[in-house]
């Protein structure tokens, strides 16, 4: 054999030889007298003492289910036994984490690149108390060393894997106190098992928080078939106990086996069903790249007395509203510089209306951002009443929040959760194709676009269709101010007096409409505070109407009854115009031109409405028409309350306010500004009866002719 050749064979022996040398004292070395070593190691580097008390072992192993080479050759697989991460000093509880045992498989050819690749990693009976104390301080926040230069080494981990355990959170800064259970299940189920059942279990649950209609919503023909998974199993079982942000808690769920952190190509199966107070949060489905949370594609269930009550719990700033239960679909990206969380084609039932639609919930910004878009096809007018303030107090006593409204005010009270509207942004817009309420006024549709912005509410528009007519308004409501400055501006548009009172007999022939104008600023955290405070005009004008005392009654209007019933008794009233022009400052209400025209006499109200106390000091003054056997002539006047109005007859003749005799001189103005409310859009507009009436206001600045009886 030459030189060269046989060189190269000693070199290559020597190599082998030292090889198997290298591999022999690994192999019989003994592991524990290296404990104190990595100990120490593993300390520095989490900052927080690190022990492994019981025996250190090496196996070799090869990697079957990996590459070629790696099933070829061994693979070291150490064990450490009783291994413990000490809790910091302030922490009630001595261990963060103990493990009866740690197995991991180490890669020896990455070692060669500076890598530290470890396949799996198997924790036996993990023990873990997690706390964070009222300073904020958190166990699971450990002090890493700062190193300005960047290591040679990287760290891969493929898969971590656990059996049955333990881990404990008291959370001081939220008020949270649980303890959850993994124990594994004596058969894998299958996924598909899972997912039906829970599905079955969520809609059931359903039923019985929002109603038996509410299973039928979720469960609709319209439902998308659940993609099937047959190779993933569950094999844990889990349960939690205890209060999360002081509501009891109790939950349970299942889980997979292997959680893999690098292979987005296994899934892992998630199922939780979860009780928190009154609400309840349920979902199924499976998650990989865990450390980012890249695919995490769940079926999530909502139900409860309140969506208002899932902000402590998910962090969304949500309306109060009447029991609700939604189904959907929640997928979720996690990144360094925000995430992003969207519940797709989700449909449910809230109150006695359904909602479906798509949310978007992204974070990273100065503030989250609740974006999408709802829709209804049959909406309940009651369950709009919470968004102002207006819900009964029996759904308060139910949910078991809520400010009583004081017996003897008529103005909602309940205050605007503006401080809810600063933890994040919104941009949703809603539709309802018909909105209904009870059977007395149908509310025909309703379209919304509201934005939120640094505590700030707009509703740009909120317009509905109403008794064949249509409602436009802009609403601000700037909760990011204190006291809340609102303002409105409205205009309503042919509202048909037969819709509107379909059950009313003398108004099913009527062609008359109602046509509005607002425009108020004010200031407040509740509808009574703002209407309190209001600055700005209010302007209203009927035609061809009628009206009686039990009319008004059934409506709830006390003022309007009161004085109906004084003036005409029960009778039914025909209205030929009303017309309405007030201001406001600073909530007194003061109407500058109050009329209304009836066959038998022309009605003018004048005088004050504070809206502030709710006091009433109105004078209505009726004239005759003609010599009728039918004869009004005393005036009235109307004190008290908006809930308890006070009316009598003036005791001789009344005085008016201002200048002159029923201040005539001052209505040509505002009848004038009312004329632009018959609005020439209809063939019908131009036998407006209002139009003579204001367009003689107008001109003469007088009483019409045939109403200028002086009374008593």
């Amino acid at each position: 054999m030459k030189r060269g050749p046989r060189l190269l064979v000693l070199i290559a022996s020597a190599l082998l030889a030292l090889v198997v040398l290298l591999l022999a004292v690994i192999a019989s070395f003994s592991w524990n007298r290296a404990r104190p070593f990595i100990d120490n190691k593993v300390s520095q580097a989490i900052g927080r003492p690190f022990a492994i008390d019981g025996d250190l072992t090496l196996d070799w192993r090869r990697d079957r289910n990996g590459s070629w080479l790696g099933s070829l050759l061994p693979w070291p697989e150490f064990t450490a036994r009783d291994v413990r991460i000490a809790n910091p000093d302030w922490a009630a509880q001595p261990q963060f984490a103990q493990l009866d045992a740690l197995h991991f498989r180490l890669s020896p050819l990455a070692l060669l690149a500076h890598r530290i690749e470890v396949p799996s990693v198997q924790l036996v009976h993990p023990k873990v108390d997690l706390e964070r104390d009222r300073q904020g301080r958190a166990s699971w926040d450990f002090t890493l060393p700062q190193d300005s230069t960047p290591s040679t080494w990287h760290l891969d981990i493929g898969s971590v894997g656990f059996d049955r355990g333990v881990i404990s959170l008291d959370d001081a800064a939220t008020r949270t106190k649980l303890k959850v259970s993994v124990t594994p299940l004596q058969v894998a189920i299958p996924y598909d098992q899972i997912v039906a059942q829970q599905t079955s279990a969520a809609r059931e649950q359903a039923g019985k928080t929002a109603g038996a209609v509410a299973s039928k919503v979720l469960a609709g023909a319209d439902e998308k078939p659940q993609k099937s998974n047959t190779s993933i199993n569950y094999q844990f079982a889990w349960n939690a106990t205890g209060n999360y942000q002081g509501n009891a808690l109790t939950g349970q769920g299942k889980l997979g086996a292997v959680l893999a952190l690098q292979d987005t190509s296994k899934p892992f199966p998630l199922q939780a069903d979860v009780h928190i107070g009154d609400s309840h949060i349920a979902l199924v489905g499976t998650l990989t790249d865990p450390l980012h949370l890249g695919a995490l594609d769940v079926r999530l269930w909502f139900s409860g007395s309140s969506m208002a009550r899932l902000y402590p719990l998910i962090g969304i700033t949500l309306p109060d509203t009447p029991p609700y239960a939604t189904e959907g679909h929640l997928k979720a990206t996690l990144g360094r510089k925000g995430s992003r969380y969207s519940y797709q084609d989700f449909r449910g039932r809230v109150g006695g209306s359904d909602l479906a639609g798509n949310l978007l919930f992204v974070t990273g910004g100065a503030r989250p951002k609740l974006s999408g878009d709802l829709h209804s096809k049959l909406l309940q007018f009651a369950d709009l009443a919470p968004l102002i303030g207006a819900d009964s107090s029996a759904d308060k006593k139910q949910r078991g929040d809520g400010t009583p409204q004081p017996a003897d005010k008529l103005l909602p009270v309940e205050p605007f959760r503006t401080d809810r509207w600063q933890a994040m942004d919104a941009d949703v817009t809603f539709t309802g194709a018909r909105i209904v309420r009870g059977k007395a006024l149908p509310i025909e549709s309703l379209s919304a676009h509201l934005v939120m912005n640094n505590g700030a509410l707009y509703l740009d528009p909120l317009s509905f269709g109403l008794a064949g007519g249509k409602v436009r308004s802009n609403i601000t409501l700037d909760g990011s101010r204190a006291p809340m400055r609102g303002v409105l501006k409205l205009d309503a548009r042919h509202l048909k007096l037969k819709q509107l009172f379909p059950t009313f007999e003398p108004m099913r022939t009527s062609f008359g409409e109602i046509n509005g104008d607002a425009d108020l600023t004010a200031q407040g955290n509740s509808v009574a505070a703002l209407l309190g405070s209001a600055n700005g005009e209010l302007k209203l004008l009927m035609n061809d109407g009628a009206i009686s005392k039990t009319l008004l009654e059934t409506a709830g209007l006390n003022v309007g009854n009161i004085v109906i019933g004084k003036l005409f008794g029960d009778k039914t009233v025909k209205i030929n115009c009303a017309a309405t022009d007030m201001t406001a400052t600073n909530g007194l209400f003061d109407m500058r031109l109050f009329v209304f025209d009836t066959d038998d006499a022309v009605i003018n109200v004048t005088g004050t409405v504070n809206m502030s106390t709710e006091q009433l000091d109105l004078d209505v003054q009726p004239h005759t028409k003609g010599v009728r056997i039918f004869s009004l002539r005393s005036p009235l006047y109307v004190k008290g309350t908006l809930k308890q109005p006070d009316a009598g007859v003036h005791k001789g003749p009344l005085l008016l306010r201002g200048a002159g005799a029923v201040a005539l001189g001052v209505v040509a103005a505002p009848a004038a500004a009312l004329l632009a409310l018959v609005a020439p859009s209809h063939d019908n507009d131009g036998d407006n009866t209002c139009r003579a009436v204001l367009q003689q206001l107008r001109s003469s600045g007088r009483m019409m002719p045939s109403a200028r009886h002086k009374s008593g």
